[in-house]
């Protein structure tokens, strides 16, 4: 069975391109091909126009864009491909295609002021596979968390929300996030945010501060973390793991974190119940939007074992 290629997404910007970069880099840390896409809808005779996604002549930016690839050494496996459709309808199916899709913060077009573009935000919710997003560089973090240890570093949230079972999975985004710090000879650095203070109600109806032990609630947060990342220790020996477990805003932790990072990686919300669209949750959110290193979004195992069904392969 061929394997699944890395996708990037391309549209002569200066975003896509820094991502074509960081795909390039990907694509040769996994041993895969690398499809290089442009989808761009092709203007047609009225009633002749051909189904969304359908191959197209090479447009301009594949042709730029390979001939600024050619002769570079090092390379991965290339393919380039032109797709008659516009960005925000087709790229999102394209993860049922690919082992991961990578793309820049903005594209062409929308609104300069906009952090994060609609293609990225559609894909992060919708595409089968993981998704990159590249930012541009320069994001300032406004922190008062001290700078974090140089050298090579994948940060991982993860939410305290879903206790593991004994019967659990690994979860996705831990295996991607392990996976990433081994090819990258990186230390995976794993961000748990801990609810506090614990509020309860009043018998006035109010709220009020709980009884509950913040020291309590720190140690329960960080034995989560440690058995969670015991599930892939023994896969991934070579990878040494540091925890930081803290109170509050989940979202600024991991931002201040990604200061320096290779990677950000964080899953995709799980569906509430009898609610089972795809979500971007609020953190995953805030850190697309905010972090100044590449962030990967991570689906569900349930979306992830749906999509490699599809595929005829085993889930991972």
């Amino acid at each position: 069975m061929s394997t699944l290629p890395v996708i990037a997404a391309v549209d002569g910007s200066d975003d896509s391109t820094r991502a074509l970069e960081w795909a390039l880099e990907e694509a040769r840390l996994r041993e895969a091909p690398l499809r290089i896409v442009h989808a761009v809808r092709v203007a047609t005779p009225r009633g002749a126009e051909p189904p969304a996604g359908a191959a197209a002549p090479e447009s301009s930016v594949i042709r730029e864009t390979r001939q600024a690839l050619a002769g570079r050494p090092g390379l991965p496996e290339l393919s380039f491909t032109t797709l008659d459709s516009t960005a925000a309808s087709i790229l999102p199916d394209l993860g049922a295609e690919a082992q991961l899709l990578v793309l820049g913060s903005r594209g062409r077009g929308g609104f300069a002021s906009l952090l994060l573009g609609s293609n990225g935000m559609a894909c992060a919710r919708d595409a089968d596979s993981p998704v990159v997003v590249v930012p541009r560089p320069g994001r300032e973090v406004h922190t008062d968390a001290p700078e974090p240890a140089a050298g090579p570093r994948v940060v991982l949230g993860m939410s305290a929300e879903f206790p593991l079972t004994a019967d659990a999975a690994p979860d996705p985004a831990l295996a991607f996030a392990y996976r990433e710090a081994a090819l990258r000879s990186a230390r995976l650095h794993v961000v748990c945010a801990y609810l506090w203070p614990v509020v309860a109600w009043a018998a006035a109806g109010e709220y009020l501060p709980s009884a509950a032990d913040q020291e309590a609630a720190e140690a329960e947060c960080r034995q989560l973390v440690a058995e969670r990342v015991a599930t892939l220790s023994d896969t991934y020996p070579q990878v040494t793991v540091e925890a930081e477990v803290a109170p509050g805003d989940a979202a600024g932790h991991l931002v201040a974190a990604a200061r320096g990072a290779d990677l950000v990686v964080v899953g995709r919300h799980r569906p509430r119940a009898f609610s089972p669209v795809r979500m971007i949750g609020s953190v995953t959110h805030a850190v697309l939007l905010h972090a100044p290193a590449p962030v990967a979004v991570v689906p569900t195992a349930q979306e992830l074992a749906e999509a490699a069904a599809a595929n005829g392969e085993d889930a991972a």
